[in-house]
């Protein structure tokens, strides 16, 4: 059951429920190879035209060879950034096929670095809404190298493109706010999801923080929100670790998150931790 309360710039809304039971934007360091900026953000009208300019550098001291694509991406379920050559089910919102760079190839030598400039050409028809694309850079034997025998690591760096068309509103929520126990391979212990529903055209990158709060009130962990993007038309969960050493207990989980818009939310859900952590 979901209540609101609208104060001003401020939304407060209350999730019930007894559940019982992080985060990295695309631009990773990789190995090699440097990128700056790692995302553009523009605003422009349609049948315009926008060119930019990106810096790659080789952080190392030999010669390599890199090849430039245009990308597709999205956020999978636990908000790691996934790139590709086409994505379908980004169709409605990519700029991929807007987007141009040059050079295409380059061979780059150690120490050094070049510029790549890109330009995004909005098609004439394009509607109100925030478009997502990429430019991805990655490693190939240089013609030194294509002759020689042996095993080779490609390595991609990737910059991000946002394009915003017209004056799209944002809209999103905190749809689920719940403690969650795991245990695998990778990891062990209990955590905090949140998860956002974006139903507009417009992407936003919620900004606060996290609180797990005892029965009395007191808080035991915060963190906050990494500002990755929740894209347009899905929703995006994003994942908390939390330490909860003391295993089982009736916690409250809060939180307060700015997504841009002309409110700050507020969401609390009150929770129960019914498995002890071995």
């Amino acid at each position: 059951m979901l209540s609101f309360t609208f104060l001003s710039r401020y939304r407060s809304i209350v999730l019930a429920g007894i559940a019982a039971l992080c985060l990295a934007d695309a631009g990773s360091a990789q190995v090699g190879l440097g990128l700056a900026p790692m995302r553009e953000e523009m605003t422009l009208a349609p049948g315009t035209t926008h060119s930019g300019l990106l810096t790659l550098a080789n952080d190392g001291s030999d010669k390599v060879r890199i090849v430039t694509e245009m990308l597709d991406f999205y956020l999978d379920q636990s908000a790691t950034p996934q790139f590709g050559p086409n994505y379908k089910r980004e169709a409605e919102f990519s700029c991929r096929q807007w987007l141009t760079a040059n050079p295409m190839e380059l061979e780059l030598n150690g120490k050094a670095q070049v510029a790549v400039r890109y330009t995004v050409r909005v098609p004439q028809s394009a509607t109100a809404r925030s478009y997502h694309c990429a430019i991805g850079f990655t490693t190939q034997p240089t013609a030194a190298e294509s002759h020689a025998i042996g095993m080779r690591t490609a390595v991609q760096i990737v910059a991000s493109l946002y394009v915003v068309v017209g004056k799209p509103a944002i809209e999103g929520t905190v749809k689920d706010l719940k403690l969650e126990y795991i245990s695998d391979a990778a990891n062990q212990g209990w955590r905090a999801v949140v998860t956002f529903n974006n139903p507009g055209l417009m992407h936003f990158r919620p900004q606060g923080d996290l609180e797990l709060l005892d029965e009395a009130g007191a808080v035991l962990e915060s963190a906050h929100f990494v500002p990755l993007p929740v894209l347009p038309q899905r929703e995006q969960s994003f994942l908390f670790p939390l330490k909860l050493a003391a295993g089982g207990g009736t916690y409250t989980l809060r939180a307060r998150v700015d997504l841009g818009g002309d409110e700050i939310q507020e969401a609390t859900a009150h929770v129960v931790a019914t498995k002890s952590i071995p």
